[in-house]
């Protein structure tokens, strides 16, 4: 079969793209913002192939993508990316106002929930890249999409710029199918949740089924899910030492009595801890949170704080080829930058397991039919 064009916009360390070439298409070009991206796409070429170009969004237009990416008339073009996920996701929801601390103490106290406070502080301007995605969309006169990024880009708050997405895609004669999926379903070791928007012109795509199942006690086709000590365990060996990786400070004695797959509950009455140190749902869920050898990682975070989870069941901090393979990369795949530029690259990237079916599905989708001169005249002046 021919090899779909690909355009990978938001790029950032390679995770759509590498999903894009395991399914099959030939990803021409990477865009994304970031230096250390760029240098990390840059020095994988060899697992997915294309040229970077380093740009705001913005900045660029459709039809210069298109002819940057040699993607000649005729040709489909596939056009992919997951537009930053902060804005929308549940970290920003609890910190940009500080209604944390507040739904804590509440909680705490068996008192209701209270009602996020207005601040009047200015909106985190990524949250209308969503818009620039789907402007190189149909200014690029690509004859599908992949959008990717945070399952409460579905909750009330951002929900009208997802609705306006759609909006737009349905305006510019594409037929979409909303994907809400978990990472863990499709055989990535981490329970990760993310929504896709699989784009067409050339009728619906179906949603890909599950490969793995949570639940091994129901009985279906699928395997169970991947843990992490079936996929932790070739990084364990002592040559793959990191220094960063030993744990000090004030909360590293408590990290070591929690047990794996525990968080700081374990240290509260409600836990039944003969001397607790903290109360139960007054710190976030994460906090001294350690992975389990027997189950998924929960999900990987792009800025972890410094007592924030998951950790490493052995009480330190995991290693970042460690952070790579349960994200679903391939092992070696290298990440420029210090220590903190490679762990923020691999909690913001799209597992590749996960991405790869989405994108196979809209990918034989767009080469199972071909639209004639005139349908496509309807919808792009290419």
């Amino acid at each position: 079969m021919t090899r779909v064009p690909t355009i990978d916009l938001f790029a950032g360390a390679g995770g759509l793209s590498i999903a894009a070439a395991r399914a099959g298409c030939d990803v021409r070009l990477h865009v994304d913002f970031d230096r250390w991206a760029c240098e990390t796409l840059r020095t994988n070429t060899h697992h997915h192939g294309g040229e970077v170009l380093e740009a705001d969004v913005a900045s660029l237009t459709g039809q210069g993508l298109r002819k940057r990416a040699r993607v000649r008339r005729g040709e489909p073009l596939l056009v992919i990316g997951g537009p930053p996920c902060q804005p929308f996701s549940k970290a920003a929801f609890w910190s940009e106002d500080g209604d944390d601390a507040a739904y804590r103490r509440a909680r705490a106290n068996g008192a209701p929930a209270p009602k996020p406070k207005q601040h009047g502080h200015r909106p985190d301007a990524r949250r209308f890249l969503v818009q620039d995605f789907m402007r190189l969309v149909i200014e690029s006169c690509a004859d599908g999409f992949i959008f990717e990024n945070v399952a409460s880009l579905l909750a009330p708050r951002n929900h009208h710029m997802f609705a306006a997405l759609l909006e737009q895609a349905h305006a510019a004669g594409f037929t979409t199918t909303v994907v809400r999926a978990n990472a863990a379903e499709y055989g990535v070791p981490q329970k990760r949740h993310r929504v896709f928007v699989l784009g067409s012109r050339r009728g619906r795509v179906h949603a890909p089924e599950p490969t793995h199942t949570l639940d091994p006690e129901i009985e279906t086709q699928t395997r169970p899910a991947v843990t992490c000590g079936e996929v932790l365990a070739p990084y364990a060996d002592e040559s793959l030492f990191e220094p960063r990786e030993i744990i000090e400070g004030r909360w590293a004695k408590h990290l070591r009595e929690v047990p794996p797959g525990g968080n700081y509950k374990h240290h509260t009455a409600w836990a039944g801890h003969p001397r607790p140190t903290f109360v139960t749902e007054t710190r976030f869920w994460n906090f001294l949170l350690k992975l389990s050898p027997d189950l998924p990682a929960w999900t990987i975070p792009a800025n972890p704080g410094p007592w924030t989870g998951p950790f490493h069941w052995e009480s330190r901090r995991l290693r970042t080829p460690e952070l790579a393979a349960l994200q679903g990369f391939p092992d070696g795949y290298l990440f420029a930058g210090s220590r903190r530029e490679r762990v923020r690259q691999i909690g913001n990237a799209a597992p590749p397991p996960l991405a790869e079916p989405m994108i196979r599905a809209v990918a034989e989708a767009l080469m199972g039919k071909r639209s004639s001169r005139k349908e496509s005249a309807l919808t792009c002046a290419a």
